[in-house]
């Protein structure tokens, strides 16, 4: 089994409004609905049509064209683009007078009448011990029938880059129906540093560490939340030693106490702010609208993550705290780690 962490969920946004991350767990549904080719699967127009159209695409983003890419795009992405808009916005700096180089692409095709509950698209040659260098596996939620493409590209600008595009056939074109931007390294460190370090702290017996540096190393090597490949396989493989049980996991919330409260943790994760590498508490309260109050919680829960896994201490920069109420409104205070006393 496979399953994508939080982490990998909140630092990219998915923007297709029909794409829904699923939780990716192999289950034994009818796949006939669902086709793959790799780029040596595909005949030579389709390929170089969707990485033309990719590479086009990749073009207005490094330019900041986001009223090309709203004219190329699907109905429904279209008419609601302030994400897309915001995403390129947000890596203009990093993208901006680059090139890229496109990776094969892949070509997936939805079958039907209805939209697909759970689609899985297995793409390229599998072993007796599941993926292989080439392979990969789409895991998709609510897929309308249709056809889709898959371009990714690699931009070597102030900051390594991937930028995934996500395209639709309407016609005899390929529209824009998604796209996803994240950096490749993290402060000059690319995933295998992470992992590096995950396996460091394994041999110092500092889980905790291991288990948040393990998902910053899958985190760099996933170009999309909703992919699974070799590489993320080994990386999942390879972290759940790591997995210690005083931490949020798959649903289940851990106490915290923090003086004469205890507050629920649904997530702990790292994540990259600049060049700092964070950690992210997320727990529940019932109400943040007295942000004074929210403020004080949010302190006693750093204080009070900090002393439950004292190792952080040595692996990150700040602790931000997030607190997050019913109707999924947050509330988020940073602390630096030097500044917890």
């Amino acid at each position: 089994m496979i399953s994508i962490s939080r982490h990998a969920r909140l630092t990219v946004r998915m923007l297709v409004p029909w794409l829904i991350l699923a939780a990716i767990v192999y289950t034994a549904i009818s796949v006939e609905a669902e086709t793959c080719q790799t780029a040596s699967d595909m005949d030579e127009a389709t390929r170089s049509a969707l990485t033309t159209a990719g590479q086009r695409f990749f073009d207005m983003v490094a330019k900041g064209d986001t009223a090309g890419l709203r004219q190329n795009a699907i109905a429904s992405l279209a008419g609601d683009f302030s994400g897309i808009e915001g995403t390129v916005k947000d890596h203009q700096a990093a993208l901006a007078g680059s090139h890229a180089t496109a990776r094969p692409p892949f070509l997936l095709e939805a079958t039907g009448t209805t939209p697909i509950f759970r689609a899985e698209f297995f793409c390229g040659v599998f072993g007796k011990n599941g993926q292989t260098t080439n392979s990969a596996v789409f895991y998709l939620n609510n897929l309308p029938p249709g056809k889709y493409g898959v371009v990714i590209l690699d931009a070597a600008g102030k900051t390594p880059t991937a930028v995934s595009l996500i395209l639709q056939q309407v016609g005899n074109e390929w529209k824009l129906g998604g796209l996803y931007i994240k950096a490749t390294q993290l402060a000059g460190h690319d995933s295998d540093w992470f992992v590096a370090r995950a396996r460091e702290y394994m041999a110092k017996s500092q889980l905790h560490n291991a288990w948040f540096y393990y998902l910053e190393a899958r985190n760099l090597i996933s170009p999309l939340p909703f992919m699974s490949t070799l590489a993320t396989d080994k990386l999942y493989d390879e972290s759940q030693k790591a997995q210690a049980p005083d931490l949020p996991a798959e649903g289940k919330t851990v106490d915290l106490a923090a003086g004469t409260a205890t507050y629920k943790l649904t997530d702990v994760y790292p994540e990259a702010v600049g060049n700092d590498l964070d950690l992210i508490v997320r727990y529940q309260v019932s109400d943040i609208s007295n942000t004074n109050l929210t403020y004080q919680s949010n302190m006693a829960v750093i204080k009070a993550v900090a002393a439950k896994y004292p190792e952080i201490r040595d692996a990150f920069a700040a602790v931000v705290a997030r607190a997050v109420a019913p109707g999924g409104h947050d509330y988020g205070t940073l602390l630096a780690m030097k500044d917890i006393k």
